[in-house]
C-alpha cells in the first residue's frame, strides 16, 4: 500500500494528488491518504464515487483525516 501525506493542502489539492497518485497504480492497488483539510471529507469519497474507484475505509484521529481508497478498473 502507497502513502500518500496531503496534510496543509486545501481544496482541490487533496484530490488533485490523489487522482495523480491512483494513475500511477494498478487497478486493485491501495493508496492511503492522510489529509488535514475539512472538505476532504466529502471531496474525496465523490471522486472515489465518480472515478470508480473503491473507499475502503474512511477516519478521523485528531485534525487528520485518513482514506484507504482501492484503484478501481476504470481510468483514474
Amino acid at each position: 500500500m502507497r502513502d500518500l501525506d496531503l496534510t496543509g493542502l486545501k481544496c482541490p489539492l487533496p484530490v488533485l494528488h490523489t487522482q495523480k497518485a491512483l494513475a500511477q497504480l494498478e487497478a486493485g492497488d491501495r493508496l492511503r491518504v492522510t489529509a488535514s483539510d475539512p472538505m476532504a471529507s466529502i471531496d474525496i469519497p465523490h471522486f472515489c464515487t465518480q472515478k470508480g474507484h473503491r473507499l475502503m475505509e474512511q477516519s478521523q484521529i485528531d485534525s487528520s483525516l485518513i482514506f484507504i481508497i482501492e484503484k478501481g478498473s476504470r481510468q483514474a
